[in-house]
């Protein structure tokens, strides 16, 4: 345990020192506070620079606080699912080519303790960053809109969500202590893609799907998912998580040789 305490201060310092800790939340946050304040203006930017013909009308659907949370939940399906491999794809296979991993492996230490602190780091800077993100958008979405989730919706949603979140997050580490860098984010991004491409053809009959929780989770915002399809999902992605950190322990030790020197 004391490993795992050196190791994950050792990863704090290397996101701050990468301003990591920075610039992923303020992505996150950035999007939260376009995506409300967009909608809420569409209208006016349309006139000033839609160049409509004189006398024509375009009308938008109303949008409720819901629809600006299941829009964002779009947008941070695709741009936020690629910043977070992004950011993280290099977590061990960085070291590993850097040669600053050889210091470590020529000691005697523990490799679970070494990729969970690296998981766990990148755990809480990537769940915590998209919790930002939502958390700026609501801060709009009460101000501009009448009709918005409850503060249990939103926390139901956002503790669900997160477990997706933190699968994207622990393929993306689990990939980095298999492949070189740019091996690992191509693996982790075609996993994911093709995930959603299974998911699109054969959905209404794979129910229970890390694939399917994002969906399963805004039904929180309304009036909730079906327990059975959103618990078996749930489980089924955390049993991939534990499969993919037990990958990542093995991998990271048996990888180590690799390290330049």
């Amino acid at each position: 345990m004391r490993q795992f305490w050196i190791f994950a201060r050792k990863e704090w310092k290397e996101q701050l020192r990468g301003f990591k800790i920075i610039w992923v939340p303020l992505v996150f946050i950035f999007f939260g506070a376009l995506e409300p304040l967009t909608y809420h203006f569409m209208p006016q930017i349309l006139d000033s620079v839609g160049n409509l013909p004189e006398g024509a009308e375009f009308q938008l659907p109303d949008m409720t606080g819901t629809d600006v949370i299941m829009s964002l939940t779009g947008q941070y399906q695709m741009i936020g699912t690629l910043v977070l491999v992004l950011a993280f794809m290099a977590t061990m296979s960085g070291e590993r080519k850097s040669g600053t991993g050889t210091l470590l492996y020529v000691r005697p230490i523990s490799y679970a303790s070494y990729f969970s602190s690296k998981w766990f780091t990148a755990a809480i800077l990537g769940i915590v960053s998209v919790w930002l993100g939502y958390g700026m958008s609501m801060t709009y979405i009460v101000q501009l809109y009448d009709v918005y989730p409850g503060a249990g919706e939103l926390i139901k949603f956002l503790l669900s969500y997160g477990v997706w979140v933190l699968f994207v997050i622990t393929l993306a580490v689990a990939a980095s202590a298999v492949l070189p860098t740019g091996g690992a984010a191509g693996a982790a991004l075609g996993v994911l893609f093709i995930g959603q491409i299974v998911d699109g053809m054969i959905g209404e009959y794979w129910t229970w799907t890390p694939w399917r929780l994002p969906e399963y989770s805004l039904l929180y915002l309304n009036a909730g998912p079906e327990s059975g399809e959103f618990w078996g999902a749930l489980a089924v992605t955390v049993l991939l998580i534990v499969l993919l950190a037990v990958i990542g322990t093995a991998m990271a030790g048996r990888n180590s040789s690799r390290a330049k020197v």
